[in-house]
């Protein structure tokens, strides 16, 4: 039957919905928001190391590096190389969406280097997860995903918003009268910027998802433009090549963190897309922001950033923090209505008619359903890609030193043993409930 003949016979709408199964996977999609969460800030402590005198060209390219190498790895453990290709077979014309939102994210990751050496990571997390009022926007206007909503419920959606407003507003007052190094306005702006650029990349996300393709699948292309985008930052920022391959050589002892916080954000954007794709921008961007109340904690607790502060700052920064935490609660405790599960059904139905997609396949997928059941196999190339991911970081790791910084190890130990539990408890109900789709 030809793609014609199938959207002339066939619509997305036409199946009544399961409203269990719909439940179920909202449910899930807050699950995997707080699970980003967690991840997401953990993602950021090695940009701690820019305090040490290492240039945040070396920590972000090695971040986006330790990206790439586990955009493809982990996809190859989890389903299998061959499975990620068959799905983008289906969704051609999402490749480059996903190659443009690796472009944003890297030059967002770069900004976000810069914010931290100059304003600290908990002041700075704050800032540039005003991307969730950008989200929301985006997902609104383009997504209609509050469309056919009540009063109420949209009301909900942008009084938090507001309060996320407001809780940003005190932390940039905090940072302004007490940045450590005296550069307040440029991370600010960095920080600003950031949430602007990673704000502007969910709308390939929702692009991607609404359409039913695999978050494994898109993020596995999105690496290309993440690392594509950072070399070309890296070379012009450095005076070209040669410098930075200098650079890259005479801080070799520290490469492994910043890879490992590559790693990290991989696992954290992954819990991120999926919550992205089962509960849309609107709730699951800014229930992954609440990563700044665990940025707060990792920068107060590990890394002792506000020791020393006026009670004034410390009341502000944790007041703005806490507002946001509420703002961004307050919008994922929306639950949808059956009208804004029309309104999404009717958006999936344009990409499809645009694009010639069957939609069976976009109706599966969105219910999390596998489509290819069956086909899941790993290859020895597969195997390959994973061993070789292993050994880079072990590589790494022969030569890696812990950096002389003040560091409360304890602390460390408890985030790590909850970042672990965390991805076991995540990663078994993914596999439970859509086989990872």
């Amino acid at each position: 039957m030809s793609t014609e003949g199938t959207l002339s016979s066939r619509s997305i709408g036409n199946t009544p919905p399961d409203l269990s199964r719909q439940r179920l996977l909202h449910r899930l999609g807050i699950g995997c928001g707080l699970a980003a969460a967690l991840w997401l800030a953990g993602a950021e402590a090695p940009t701690k190391l820019v305090t040490v005198a290492v240039s945040p060209m070396v920590i972000s390219f090695m971040m986006v590096l330790g990206a790439f190498v586990s955009r493809w790895s982990l996809p190859a453990l989890v389903r299998g190389t061959g499975d990620t290709f068959r799905d983008a077979r289906h969704v051609p014309h999402l490749v480059l969406w996903g190659v443009m939102a690796g472009c944003l994210w890297a030059v967002g990751n770069t900004l976000t280097i810069f914010a931290v050496r100059d304003i600290g990571l908990s002041l700075a997390f704050p800032l540039w997860n005003s991307n969730s009022l950008i989200g929301i926007l985006w997902g609104t206007l383009l997504f209609k995903e509050l469309h056919g909503s009540g009063w109420l419920l949209k009301a909900g959606v942008v009084g938090g918003a507001v309060v996320i407003f407001i809780g940003a507003i005190l932390i940039s007052a905090a940072s302004t009268s007490e940045a450590a190094h005296g550069s307040a306005q440029h991370g600010i702006a960095a920080a600003v910027g950031a949430g602007l650029m990673f704000g502007s990349m969910y709308i390939p996300y929702r692009k991607a998802y609404i359409t039913g393709m695999n978050p494994l699948t898109f993020l596995t292309f999105f690496t290309f433009g993440e690392l594509t985008m950072m070399t070309v930052v890296a070379l012009i920022f450095t005076g070209g090549p040669g410098p930075f391959w200098r650079q890259l050589v005479v801080n070799r002892a520290i490469l492994l963190w910043p890879m490992l916080g590559g790693f990290m954000w991989v696992v954290g954007d992954l819990f991120q897309n999926y919550a992205t794709k089962y509960v849309g921008i609107s709730r699951g961007i800014p229930l992954s922001n609440t990563n700044q109340l665990w940025g707060l904690l990792l920068g107060v607790l590990v890394f002792r950033e506000l020791r020393g502060l006026t009670a004034h700052v410390y009341a502000e920064v944790i007041g703005g923090s806490i507002m946001m935490a509420l703002g961004a609660l307050a919008i994922s405790s929306c639950s949808a209505s059956e009208g804004e599960y029309a309104s999404s059904k009717r958006a999936a139905q344009r990409e499809t008619e645009l694009y010639g997609i069957d939609p069976e396949y976009v109706r599966a997928r969105m219910e999390g359903h596998d489509v290819d059941a069956g086909e899941v196999r790993r290859t020895w190339a597969d195997w390959l890609l994973i061993a070789t991911a292993t050994l880079i970081f072990v590589v790494l790791g022969t030569v890696a030193r812990v950096p002389h910084m003040e560091i409360q190890t304890g602390w460390l130990a408890l985030f790590a043993a909850a970042l672990v539990a965390v991805l076991a408890a995540g990663g078994v109900t993914l596999w439970r409930v859509t086989k990872f789709t």
